[in-house]
């Protein structure tokens, strides 16, 4: 079925207004892109309230972010090499959006990642949501910082910055966007009301056995916590082997984590 560019295109902007709405973002803050096929992108431009677009105003990119079609003055977001970055890393990731959601930007600001086990939404779709360390705006330092969490999740947060999600398609990228957000506000007013209640490990158990069951799409945290620490392990029950303990854990850390999944993974292929 051929892509019908137009359309993709009014989603675009639908997204944009959806989050400026919500107060995800700020004057002209945030960016959106869709991939179209392997080396061409759509994106939001740069300087433009994503609450007040239009179809003229989105811009098509190649794959290393460069230019191929955009209306007069208009040009891809600054932030481009950090959409990139993920599509090369996430073959099976088909759109991405980045906002400045209030309650997820005060934790990546405080360096507090999202992973309490506190509502069974959050634990089945998100896992952990890991804080990726701060980098300077448009510049390579974002994606660097980032990469090293694409395999294992589908949202990050951004150190001092925002929030980054990305799934299968624009709609699916945006949900995501949402939980993101709900589940750092409810976090954070459970936080005022003495503490959230988090679910055990038991129970934590059986929530990812639901996951399973659904098949849903995407990287989980979980995946990668079963391989370090046995089945029925998850990202709320490892002590934060898996990397998203926050922006402060070390760069050989987390390679000393992906050695010894793959050490494993090959072991159970002998």
């Amino acid at each position: 079925m051929a892509v019908n560019e137009y359309e993709i295109k009014k989603q675009i902007c639908d997204i944009g207004k959806r989050i400026y709405d919500r107060n995800m973002v700020a004057a002209n803050d945030g960016n959106i892109s869709v991939k179209l096929n392997d080396n061409e992108f759509l994106c939001t431009p740069t300087g433009v309230s994503k609450g007040f677009m239009t179809p003229e105003y989105i811009c098509k990119v190649d794959a290393k972010g460069n230019v191929l079609q955009a209306n007069g003055n208009f040009r891809p977001s600054s932030e481009i090499k950090m959409h990139m970055r993920v599509y090369a890393k996430r073959p099976d990731v088909g759109a991405v959006v980045h906002a400045h959601p209030n309650f997820a930007t005060a934790f990546a600001i405080a360096g507090i990642p999202l992973t309490q086990p506190i509502m069974p939404e959050a634990v089945i779709a998100l896992g952990c949501v890991p804080i990726a360390e701060y980098g300077t705006p448009s510049t390579d330092e974002i994606p660097d910082a980032v990469e090293k969490y694409l395999p294992y999740y589908d949202a990050v947060l951004l150190e001092n910055h925002g929030a980054l999600t990305y799934s299968t398609d624009l709609l699916s990228a945006y949900m995501k966007m949402e939980s993101v957000e709900f589940y750092a506000e409810l976090l954070y007013k459970s936080r005022q009301l003495g503490g959230p209640k988090e679910f055990d490990k038991e129970q934590i158990a059986k929530l990812y056995e639901i996951r399973r069951k659904m098949g849903l799409p995407g990287k989980h945290p979980a995946n990668l916590c079963a391989e370090l620490n046995g089945a029925g392990k998850g990202c709320h029950s490892c002590d934060g082997g898996c990397g998203c303990g926050g922006a402060k854990k070390d760069d050989k850390d987390i390679e000393a984590i992906v050695a010894e999944v793959t050490k494993k993974i090959l072991a159970q292929m002998k």
